[in-house]
């Protein structure tokens, strides 16, 4: 890969961070479980074109198409999942970003589909707001906002470009964080990485590339990213990994900037990772809310020990934010096979062992910088003296052992809301062979929420 270089300021930005203090740990508390079970399924909009009404028909080993429901075994490694696709109507599966509404409903939104580019084409991009009843444990779809350009605002060509209505999918935007405004929603997305608004519709009202120091942020999937005629060195230019997108997406509390987090360190010119101290580092890029710009100013997340990915993203109030973080496991690890190198449908390859909220500073003093880390909950140890869980977890104690859980936000002074992404029908952390449900808990976390940085 030839990477993009990155101005000098970006270096030097890396050469002047703090160290990175010791970290914390603060507990949680299971106040309330709430599922919404993974085979749930919406019907497309009655204008959608035809290729919508049948989701996943391009996800065998082959990428054939199989038109035939049920036909195709999930599978999570060596283990299918209960679940098989075709699905007869799109899959409300994984939800990626969550944000909690004045009136108690959610906005959160499913991912691009079935995990690529290649197989997601008949993917309807949705954002839902969701209805959690608490005490009932369950979860309903109040309303379902389906993504569309009929105005032609995406530059690029989609997969429904000969359409009138010109409905999203998973082919053209791989969508992973959400902020609601007045007249409508920000969403951060991975493909670009690119930062674009749809109005309350779920109309495109603008597109945005990504620019860190003067320079495009590219990964592999961004459009403008072409493979040469020959394979021949020099490779096509791009400067992220695939999937190393804005996963998180934040909003001030004055609702004037807009705060993107990658998945992804960025390279520099001699091809290494950006870097906090040794640690991968991934950039958090501030943008106008008002008009969707890059304002110049950014900031380095470190990652922690045990720690390869971040899950969402959501400020807490003026300069601190909560953050999911996380390893690529999945399963208990009481449950983890004796050898990962030849994995048995009976255990779990690469148990969760990293499944963390962070909660961080993110201000004027540290622009440029690092992150200030102020302390973490451990998602794997979470308390139940109540017994509040619905399913997981042992005595007095919950867990969430789901290899991507990307939804928090703040609900009170005391209390967060965290779910998983289910990844439809791919993932099975909770049991060996059933698809995750989508799970959302309400988490009594005080003291985590008044914890101030170290002096």
């Amino acid at each position: 890969m030839q990477p993009r270089v990155l101005a000098a300021t970006a270096i030097a930005a890396l050469m002047s961070v703090p160290a990175l203090a010791a970290e914390r740990e603060y507990p949680a508390t299971l106040v309330s479980h709430a599922i919404l079970p993974a085979a749930t399924f919406v019907p497309p909009p009655a204008d959608a074109p035809d290729s919508l009404r049948v989701s996943a028909k391009f996800t065998s080993p082959d990428r054939h198409r199989v038109d035939a429901l049920g036909t195709v075994p999930g599978k999570d490694g060596v283990r299918t999942t209960g679940l098989s696709m075709p699905f007869d109507g799109q899959p409300v599966q994984g939800f990626s970003g969550i944000k909690a509404m004045e009136d108690g409903t959610f906005w959160s939104l499913s991912d691009n589909g079935f995990g690529s580019k290649a197989n997601s084409s008949d993917a309807a991009l949705m954002l839902h707001r969701l209805g959690i009843d608490w005490e009932a444990g369950t979860v309903d779809i109040v309303e379902t906002v389906f993504l569309a350009d009929p105005a032609r605002k995406v530059w690029f060509p989609i997969g429904t470009e000969g359409t009138k209505e010109r409905y999203l999918t998973g082919a053209d935007f791989d969508i992973e964080s959400i902020q609601p405004v007045a007249d409508g929603f920000w969403i951060g997305e991975e493909f670009g990485p690119f930062l674009f608004k749809v109005d309350t519709t779920g109309k495109v009202v603008g597109v945005h590339d990504t620019v860190v120091d003067g320079k495009p942020v590219r990964s592999p999937d961004h459009p403008n990213v072409t493979l040469p005629g020959n394979p021949t060195l020099p490779m096509p230019a791009f400067n992220l990994k695939r999937s190393g997108g804005f996963e998180g997406l934040a909003m001030s509390k004055d609702g004037t900037k807009l705060y993107g987090m990658l998945e992804g360190a960025l390279y520099l010119e001699d091809g290494a990772m950006e870097m906090v101290e040794g640690a991968r580092a991934f950039r958090v890029i501030e943008f106008d809310a008002a008009t969707g710009d890059v304002s110049g100013r950014t900031w380095l997340y470190p990652l922690s020990e045990g720690g390869d990915a971040i899950g969402d993203f959501n400020m807490i109030d003026a300069t601190t934010a909560l953050v999911i973080e996380r390893d690529q496991g999945a399963g208990s690890p009481d449950k983890a096979c004796a050898d990962p190198a030849a994995p048995t449908p009976d255990c779990f390859a690469n148990p969760a062992r990293f499944k963390r909220i962070y909660k961080i500073e993110i201000s004027d003093a540290n622009v440029g910088g690092a992150v200030t880390k102020i302390g973490y909950i451990d998602l794997m140890n979470i308390k139940d003296p109540s017994g509040a869980k619905r399913q997981g977890g042992g005595d007095g104690f919950y867990d969430m052992p789901f290899v991507t859980i990307e939804n928090v936000d703040i609900v009170d002074a005391t209390h967060i809301i965290v779910g998983n992404d289910n990844n439809l029908p791919f993932s099975a952390g909770r049991a060996l062979d059933k698809a995750d449900d989508n799970e959302f808990v309400l988490l009594e976390v005080g003291d985590f929420l008044k914890a101030l940085p170290a002096e």
